[in-house]
């Protein structure tokens, strides 16, 4: 079963990350090299581990972010290249701990590698790429780059800890989920934008048009992907249809739905998410529950509220199509629940 919410605040029903993959296809080419190179290794493990993932299909939306928040201050050099391999690690090997953590089966419509390798495997590649993001950062030379994408390490593992706090625990607050997101999504968003002028020596309010920028494109690339775990299709998912459902776990359209629900239906969502009763009968329960209290409409206005201020972020910069095409990538993340 899935809801399709129709996007009113929409005005551009063509969104798309192709003037970004476009402008920065040349570098990403280099990124792409970079990643087989640093993910070789002489365990045999590691590397097929690593290209299991890294290889399937991915937009690669965060090393794009640092290779276009770079070349929007004219950065010449080499160094935003390996810094967005850096992010790329990053952000990999947080899925590979993530799948471990979730106990999940499928990863953008593929097998996750804990499926196939085992828990261990998955943590240990993963810890084995956070390692070489970081050889790379210190091979760039830039303490404030790398002061950036330490902490939004350290951000994320907080982000994974808090959410395993509140997992399965149906008095979340609204805050405390975005306390959450934050930590575990924005935070990578925002230090991949960041870093872009860092490494072009661009001033501390273009960093910080760039950092607001990424952390609000995080907030509302989240929740639209929450959105569509119960609106969406599978095959644009990656994933099963109502599998945060079927992991208990906590997410907006859960919390709104429970708060506005009637004591006998706040039960329902207790004994479904809290005793793990996942049911295909109770999926149904709960998709109509959040359907009737308009949870997934207010969840994507919620993402849109975030894109604007993603988009006011960027409004003092130069119009320039580095420009345009970071706008429209925020226009694409909202209406994929589309």
């Amino acid at each position: 079963m899935g809801v399709v919410i129709p996007l009113e605040e929409s005005k551009n029903k063509l969104a798309s990350i192709k003037p970004l993959v476009d402008l920065t296809k040349a570098d990403m080419e280099r990124v792409n090299q970079l990643i087989l190179s640093k993910a070789g290794s002489d365990v045999q493990m590691i590397p097929e581990v690593a290209e299991h993932l890294i290889s399937s299909g991915g937009k690669r939306l965060r090393p794009m972010l640092t290779i276009a928040s770079a070349a929007l201050y004219s950065y010449q050099g080499d160094n935003h290249i390996k810094l967005a391999t850096s992010v790329e690690f990053l952000h990999t090997a947080t899925l590979l701990h993530d799948d471990v953590v979730d106990e999940s089966d499928l990863r953008r419509g593929k097998s996750t590698a804990r499926m196939i390798w085992g828990n261990q495997a998955s943590v240990l590649v993963g810890d084995f790429l956070l390692g070489q993001a970081f050889r790379m950062m210190v091979e760039v030379g830039s303490l404030e780059a790398l002061d950036v994408l330490s902490s939004a390490a350290c951000v994320i593992a907080e982000g994974e800890v808090l959410q395993l706090s509140v997992s399965k625990n149906m008095e979340t607050t609204e805050d405390d989920y975005l306390s959450v997101i934050r930590a575990k999504t924005a935070a990578l968003f925002a230090a991949a934008a960041e870093v872009g002028p860092i490494v072009a020596n661009a001033g501390k309010a273009e960093r910080n048009a760039l950092k607001s920028y990424g952390t609000n494109l995080g907030l509302a690339f989240q929740l639209v992907d929450d959105a569509l775990d119960y609106g969406g299709k599978a095959v644009d998912l990656g994933k099963n249809v109502g599998d945060d459902f079927r992991e208990g776990k906590i997410t907006l359209p859960v919390i709104l739905a429970y708060r506005r629900g009637t004591e006998k239906e706040r039960a329902f969502w207790r004994e479904a998410i809290e005793t793990g009763n996942n049911s295909d009968e109770n999926l149904e329960k709960a998709l109509g529950l959040i359907t009737k209290y308009g949870a997934l409409a207010d969840t994507i206005a919620r993402a849109v509220h975030y894109g604007t201020i993603a988009r006011d972020a960027l409004a003092p910069l130069p119009e320039t199509p580095w420009k345009s095409a970071l706008l429209e990538v925020i226009d694409f993340c909202i209406e994929r629940v589309n």
